[in-house]
């Protein structure tokens, strides 16, 4: 029997597993695990929050100067502007808020990832800015989803699942008048680039671009804490005058890498 003719009979037979192979490998994708992160934000939020009390804008990609800004979700309310990054990760969370780098363990796998609370700090000014606000009636706020737990204790403002809701209901001071907060919903509307494939593509072009110049800084990042690293020169001891990868977080981290 021909090769062509085996691959045949065998597609015939078992044609099913095709589209179940298809589907296992989107699902295992960033962009699904993504989706799927906002799909679970967005069903909570309609379920326990007022829809007359709180307004959601999905998928916001803001201008800015250098580019665009892309935000998961807006929920909007007398209350302040709510500006949330939505992760969907799992394994051990470690991470302080002013570290530049957080760090993702499964079993022995280590992988680092930007501070959630860094990345969401350049959308709420986009919307300070957009708007003329004050800060104080922004709050970010960082969503994990999907099997994961945090081994360092995070700040309020950073929380699992359904306890981001808990996190907008304990905001109860009322910042935005009802003419306000229609002109708050009015302008991040006009405002908001065209949710088009064209605008998705062009964020993620401008993202690449940030990445690939990251990638080309010398600079390291420390391999415990994940912070940024300072080009120091040893005074002392026999390596006096030997210049060497500082923690900036020193003395709390002593994370050291050599220098080439």
């Amino acid at each position: 029997m021909q090769l062509s003719q085996i691959v045949i009979n065998f597609l015939t037979t078992f044609w099913y597993f095709i589209p179940i192979a298809l589907l296992l490998a989107v699902i295992k994708t960033p962009w699904f695990k993504g989706v799927m992160g906002e799909f679970i934000v967005n069903c909570l939020s309609k379920i326990f929050l007022n829809k007359n009390e709180y307004h959601l804008i999905k998928n916001v990609t803001l201008p800015t100067d250098d580019g665009t800004t892309q935000i998961d979700h807006i929920i909007i309310s007398k209350y302040g502007i709510f500006v949330v990054e939505t992760k969907n990760m799992k394994g051990w969370i470690f991470g302080q808020p002013k570290q530049k780098m957080w760090t993702q363990k499964i079993f022995k796998h280590s992988s680092k990832f930007q501070n959630p609370l860094h990345q969401n700090y350049k959308h709420a000014k986009t919307i300070e800015t957009l708007l003329g606000l004050d800060p104080k009636q922004l709050h970010s706020l960082i969503v994990f989803v999907g099997d994961s737990t945090f081994k360092t204790k995070m700040p309020d403002n950073v929380t699992h699942a359904i306890g981001y809701i808990k996190f907008i209901k304990s905001k109860k001071e009322t910042v935005f008048t009802e003419d306000e907060l229609k002109a708050v919903i009015t302008a991040i509307q006009q405002g908001r680039l065209s949710r088009s494939l064209k605008t998705h593509r062009d964020h993620v072009k401008h993202v690449k671009n940030i990445v690939a110049e990251k990638q080309n800084n010398k600079t390291p990042i420390c391999p415990k804490c994940g912070s940024s690293m300072i080009l120091r020169e040893a005074k002392k001891g026999q390596n006096a005058g030997t210049k060497f990868w500082g923690c900036s977080n020193f003395p709390k981290c002593k994370g050291i890498v050599k220098f080439t």
